[in-house]
């Protein structure tokens, strides 16, 4: 049997690549309270929002309002998805103490996919994030990058481990210090998911390679636990599930953290993250949105406690 991690760290991603798939706008003080909420259970890092056009995503246009507002704690790291020079001068315009502490860059492993989403190739994609992560680098700005669909595609179907392999490579060049393989449209499966950490892997070190899965066929725990088996111990989930992909037909929401930090405490392993508070953090945001969470553990702990979602 593999020895496990013994501490992993959890990205969560809800506040950013959840609510950003919101066809209702959430107000910005609601997002705050989220962040804040995440930080006092004991998140080390948040992807709190992103700097990108709010013509093409509305939902993130208060992302000045955000960062300017969230609480800081100690020692976390609150990250904002950055896709071209233009939204890295928008992050950066702000007051210094309310930068992003790291940036997210993104391209995909598939070429029909970069084109559907960004409308262009990969190694254009690339290019544009040059200067973004030069900038980054001299500011002193720690730069994450994500390679999506890296499992499969909802255009081109399969996705190999060689093309994950070349984005880790391309993203590497232009200074990206850590690499997210993201299974964008939940296809993964454990092999398949260890194949594709072993292509970044092969680029990056261990501490550097983190797993980002959604959990349309139900995969996602599994696919987690085939990455902790081969020592990767930085994940991205989302609190009360929230999330999608809107260029992914059917694709359901990020892992849901609640579901994750369970596992892991069933496992032994350490978080730094208190369960209880995770899971009040996910009935706040679900009763804002007006639904039950999507997450079973926060479901059931809630039901447990008498709180019923009609």
């Amino acid at each position: 049997m593999a020895v496990l991690p013994a501490r992993v760290q959890i990205v969560d991603v809800g506040p950013r690549d959840g609510l950003q798939n919101e066809k209702q706008i959430i107000a910005a003080e609601v997002k705050v309270e989220l962040v804040d909420r995440l930080t006092d259970a004991g998140f080390k890092s948040i992807e709190v929002t992103s700097f990108v056009s709010p013509k093409w995503v509305p939902q993130m246009g208060d992302g000045a309002q955000v960062m300017a507002n969230i609480k800081r704690g100690p020692g976390v790291v609150y990250s904002a998805l950055v896709p071209n020079m233009k939204g890295y001068e928008a992050a950066t315009a702000l007051p210094r103490a309310q930068w992003p502490d790291e940036i997210v860059v993104f391209a995909a492993a598939s070429e029909a996919f970069s084109q559907k989403n960004i409308n262009c190739s990969i190694a254009e994609s690339i290019d544009r994030f040059a200067p973004v992560t030069e900038a980054a680098r001299r500011a002193g700005i720690r730069v994450r990058g994500a390679i999506s669909c890296a499992l499969g595609c909802p255009y081109q179907g399969e996705v190999k481990p060689a093309a994950v392999e070349r984005v880790a490579r391309l993203m590497k060049e232009i200074g990206v210090a850590h690499c997210g393989v993201a299974d964008t449209i939940g296809v993964g499966t454990p092999r398949a998911t260890q194949a594709a950490m072993a292509a970044a892997l092969r680029i990056y070190d261990l501490p550097n390679v983190s797993g980002h899965f959604h959990d349309t066929y139900g995969q996602a725990l599994s696919n987690i636990y085939a990455c902790l088996e081969i020592g990767v111990h930085t994940f991205d989930a989302s609190v009360a599930g929230l999330g999608g992909c809107p260029y992914a037909r059917g694709a359901t929401g990020n892992v849901a953290t609640e579901d994750v930090v369970f596992m892991l405490d069933g496992l032994g392993v350490e978080t730094g993250i208190d369960l209880d508070a995770l899971v009040d953090a996910g009935a706040f945001i679900s009763e804002q949105l007006g639904r039950a969470p999507v997450s079973r553990v926060g479901r059931a702990l809630l039901a447990k406690r008498g709180k019923v979602f009609v």
